[in-house]
Formats: structure tokens, sequence, C-alpha cells
């Protein structure tokens, strides 16, 4: 594969792929937007309920990782300009990179989710953090919590998987099908961190802020 620069055409194949990704990013927002609207309810309702309850959570972890997932947007986005350009060894240590933050993000919120397992944080039978046991409240906060991260984290793991795919396919596919492969690819990778980017400030800071 050549480091020479790529001219690629914007062709037909190449919007529709784009085109097929955000229809399905569409009804993937439609898929979080529940969760969302849940949470505003709560809040509405309960605000003082979800405001203790958001204060339990690990801000620190939280803005870690956050971190780690904006700087992943940063590699899988350089990488998709290096396929284009026909950097294509550079391009894959990006994604590689990609994939390593990603991991770190998961292996981060794992840590997270058994310091809140330890912690009572779980809703059921088991909840019993301290102030926060007898407030209904707090059990549905931290049900939208484990719900709406699990599910991010679902999606990052998607994630993962697309750009190791496409990391085995550029030793292989000609430039042009996988700067189109990558540039879907990335458009998801950036759709997660959007959700990351809205769940955290509701998750970690707002019951700190009040």
């Amino acid at each position: 594969m050549t480091e020479a620069a790529l001219d690629i055409p914007d062709t037909a194949r190449a919007y529709q792929a784009r085109l097929g990704m955000w229809v399905f990013l569409a009804t993937e927002i439609m898929f979080f937007g529940p969760i969302f609207l849940a949470y505003a309810v709560g809040r509405l309702h309960l605000p003082e309920a979800f405001i203790a309850a958001g204060r339990h959570t690990d801000v620190l972890l939280g803005t870690i990782n956050t971190m780690v997932l904006l700087t992943s947007s940063a590699a899988i986005a350089m990488s998709t300009e290096c396929v284009r350009d026909g950097a294509m060894r550079l391009a894959r240590r990006l994604m590689w990179l990609t994939v390593v933050l990603g991991c770190a993000f998961l292996a981060i919120k794992g840590y997270e989710y058994a310091k809140d397992l330890r912690e009572g944080l779980f809703p059921g039978p088991s909840f019993h953090a301290a102030g926060l046991s007898g407030e209904m409240g707090a059990r549905l906060f931290f049900f939208l919590y484990f719900v709406a991260t699990g599910l991010h984290a679902l999606h990052l793991t998607v994630g993962i998987c697309l750009v190791l795919v496409v990391q085995w396919q550029a030793a292989r596919a000609p430039a042009v099908p996988l700067a189109r492969r990558l540039e879907a690819t990335a458009l998801y990778w950036h759709f997660v961190d959007v959700v990351w980017v809205f769940l955290f400030p509701i998750l970690y800071l707002a019951g700190r802020a009040s």
C-alpha cells in the first residue's frame, strides 16, 4: 500500500454508506431518547433524591473516562484522514490506539461498577448506600444510571469490534473502499462518544452543581 496521497472521490457508493450509517444512528438516538426522557422526568419530580444520588457517583473515574473517549474520537478521526492521504501505516496505528482507549474505558467502567456494587448502589434488595436506602428516587436514579451506562458500554464494545474488523481489512482492502468503511465506523464511534458527553454531566455533575 503506497503512502502517496489518494484522491478518493465522493462516489454514489460512499454516499450510500454514509446515508445508511446516518439512518442507523437516527434509530440509535430514538433508542437512547427514552432513557434521557425518563431521567428528565425523574429529576423534575424527585429533584432532591436525584441530587443526593448523583453525589454518590465517582466523578474522578467519570472524568478520566470522558478524557479517554474524547482522545479516542480524535484518534479515529485522524486515522480516517490518514487513510484518505494514503498514510496506511499511521492509520493502522491510530486504529489500534482507538481500540486500546476503548478497552481502557471499559476496564475503568468495570472497576467503577465493582466499586458501586461494594457501596450498595445497585438498585434492588441489596441497595443500602448511606443515606439513600429509603429513597425510591435514589433507586430510580441508579436504575437509570446502570441502564444508560450499561447500554453505552455495549455500544462501545460493538464500536471496538467494528474498528478491529476495519483494522483486519486494512491489510487486504484497497484504500478507497477501506476509507468508506472506516468513515462509517468513525461516525458510529463519534456517536457513542457524544452519548457519553451527554451522560457524563447528568449522572456525575448535576448532583454536585446543585
